[in-house]
């Protein structure tokens, strides 16, 4: 491979016809050589996998494939596979990621490792009875299930580390009783691991307290393993940071303006997702639920004036895997997380939660802008050539 950097790599790199595009991503390293010929023959035709993964399978509905250039994530150069249809998303992604990357920094971090599954009992005919009991037998729970169903998981590191118990009031003034598993899934996402454990307790908890559990499931509101992202820009008009603080302002606060934020947030959220065969249905339930937390819906990123900076954040749970499931199953989920190159999952969520600050970046950047029938042709001109060097 040369020497030169991705940046000058990727010099014009919209400009190039698809075939010059895949020879770049082989000199870089990004791809191999059978990657290049197998979407070079038009990626998965064989229905054998439609079968494998649905019911009644006719087909398969393309989804364009791209990748957003000029991400310095952490320090480190990424490659970023997108799939969406939408116009303009990749092109604004690379677009702003460049400006950051000339003008600032992008810093991600990993806040907690459990994912949650919960246990219901309806209506617990005795509550203080309930939680006793369940307490003085939460330690030979999590012994009993990291024996049994999450015995692989314990080789690797992960497991069940907790059990909480939870008093959930009814309509009728009853009290429902919810105990949350959590649950390490290491670089699996976790959903069928952590479901397993919970069924596996439900006779257990039954014995144990003398209620009858009515549902066993995990939970897609994740806080207790969130992914946090910080873009800040050293370098910006002090009008514009302002301007952009204020529109940040009106997503915190009012929840017609925090959904089209947050949408455009998960524009560059769900395309990652989706290109690395992970499930964006979650992922967006626990997005916008952590959104409403607090019992109003409010924008998952936040943007603030420091000094000379612009400073943004997003903290949400994005919870993915890099192994298990479609992401192993599907040839092109798993080339694009070759080309991605993350070693865990946690990794991978912090990309994608900094895919997506930067993409809500550069949206409120373009809103700043009336958007008229002519201008909005131009700024899609310009977005085009993100990728290019000019």
């Amino acid at each position: 491979m040369s020497t030169k950097n991705l940046e000058q790599w990727f010099a014009g790199f919209s400009k190039l016809k698809r075939e010059e595009r895949l020879n770049v991503l082989l000199d870089i390293g990004a791809l191999q050589s059978g990657d290049i010929e197998y979407l070079r023959s038009g990626g998965l035709n064989d229905t054998s996998y439609a079968d494998s993964f649905i019911e009644n399978a006719i087909g398969y509905l393309e989804i364009p494939l791209g990748i957003a250039t000029n991400f310095r994530i952490d320090g480190r150069d990424y490659v970023i596979p997108m799939a969406v249809e939408e116009t303009s998303i990749i092109a604004a992604a690379s677009k702003t990621a460049r400006w950051v990357r000339e003008c600032g920094s992008i810093t991600t971090e990993s806040r907690g490792a459990h994912i949650i599954g919960q246990i219901q009992c309806a209506n617990v005919a005795n509550w203080g009875r309930f939680h006793s009991r369940l307490s003085a037998m939460k330690a030979h729970f999590i012994t009993l299930s990291n024996r049994e169903p999450a015995a692989s998981l314990v080789r690797r590191g992960g497991g069940v580390n907790d059990l909480q118990i939870r008093a959930v009031e009814r309509p009728d003034g009853g009290t429902m009783g919810v105990i949350h598993i959590l649950l390490d899934p290491r670089d699996a996402m976790g959903a069928n691991i952590v479901n397993q454990v919970c069924e596996f307790l439900r006779p257990h908890i039954e014995e144990c307290t003398g209620e009858k559990v009515t549902m066993c499931i995990l939970s897609n509101l994740v806080d207790t393993k969130l992914t946090y992202a910080e873009v800040r820009l050293t370098e910006i008009d002090h009008d514009l940071a302002q301007r952009i603080e204020e529109a940040s302002l009106f997503g915190e606060e009012d929840p017609y303006r925090a959904a089209t934020n947050n949408k455009g947030v998960l524009n560059g959220i769900d395309a990652m997702v989706v290109a690395t065969g992970n499930d964006w249905r979650a992922v967006e339930a626990g997005v916008h639920a952590y959104a409403a937390r607090d019992g109003r819906y409010r924008s998952i990123t936040r943007w603030r004036v420091d000094s000379r900076h612009l400073v943004g954040t997003l903290e949400a749970p994005i919870v993915v895997g890099t192994v298990g499931g479609v992401t192993k199953l599907h040839p092109t989920a798993s080339m694009c997380l070759r080309m991605l190159g993350v070693a865990s999952a946690n990794e991978l969520s912090r990309v994608v939660a900094a895919v997506g600050l930067v993409q809500n970046l550069g949206a409120l950047r373009r809103v700043q802008k009336r958007i008229t029938h002519s201008n909005a042709v131009e700024l899609l001109q310009e977005m085009r050539s993100a990728g290019s060097g000019d």
